[in-house]
């Protein structure tokens, strides 16, 4: 199989105060083009950390990570940013959208930050927007919507730019079955239709046994793979 990304014995520790608290401890896995990969571990266990690593959010202490067999910790801040705005497209449990925006402005942004401005970009977040359907709310902010439909417009966010690799965090965690079974299409078209590499972390088998494969986060490394 192509990889997509290769982690290798990577460490990552977080202060607290007067305290350390070690979350991934010599952490190795790789990950394919295309493929669908959820994320399991009890709370704590490091699988947000891990999609922060991958997304370039944050550096690990010690290890390698390389994307398309680029060192992703070793190219310059720019590059880094570069590289997450043009390729990787980020879905949080807490959606992240700006309140004083609407949903067409909140889905705009990453397109303006990759250069595309003015009707193009509206017309690639209207037509987003649209497949997830929100078509009557575009001029809605934040606080008029649904939780699930601010998830829908969190993920039409994430793929204004066209990304090779979505990284999901508890996508349907904050939401009803009916809603959730409804977000969870738009991941399977994703997969299936556009061969989107999807990385996922969730909490639930059900979700998870959608997947290509799944891989257990257990006292800081993968447990199984």
């Amino acid at each position: 199989m192509n990889k997509l990304i290769s982690i290798k014995n990577v460490y990552r520790t977080y202060k607290l105060e007067k305290s350390f608290i070690p979350v991934l401890r010599g952490l190795d896995i790789d990950i394919y083009r295309n493929e669908w990969l959820c994320l399991l571990g009890a709370s704590g266990s490091g699988k947000t950390t891990l999609l922060n690593l991958i997304g370039c959010l944050e550096y690990p202490d010690q290890g390698a990570i390389t994307y398309n067999g680029v060192d992703v910790c070793n190219i310059s801040k720019k590059a880094r940013n570069e590289l997450r705005i043009k390729n990787i497209g980020f879905i949080f449990q807490a959606y992240h959208l700006l309140p004083e925006l609407n949903i067409l402005e909140n889905v705009k942004l990453p397109a303006m930050l990759s250069s595309c401005f003015g009707k193009k970009a509206t017309e690639k977040a209207e037509d987003l927007l649209v497949k997830v359907g929100l078509k009557e709310r575009l001029r809605h902010r934040p606080a008029e919507l649904s939780g699930g439909e601010q998830q829908r417009t969190a993920i039409a966010r994430a793929l204004i730019n066209d990304p090779e690799l979505v990284l999901a965090d508890e996508p349907t965690g904050n939401l009803d079955s009916k809603t959730g079974e409804g977000i969870l299409e738009i991941f399977k078209e994703l997969h299936n239709n556009r061969a989107r590499t999807i990385i996922m972390v969730t909490h639930n088998p059900e979700v998870a046994k959608l997947s290509d494969r799944i891989a257990v986060i257990k006292d800081g490394k993968i447990e199984n793979n």
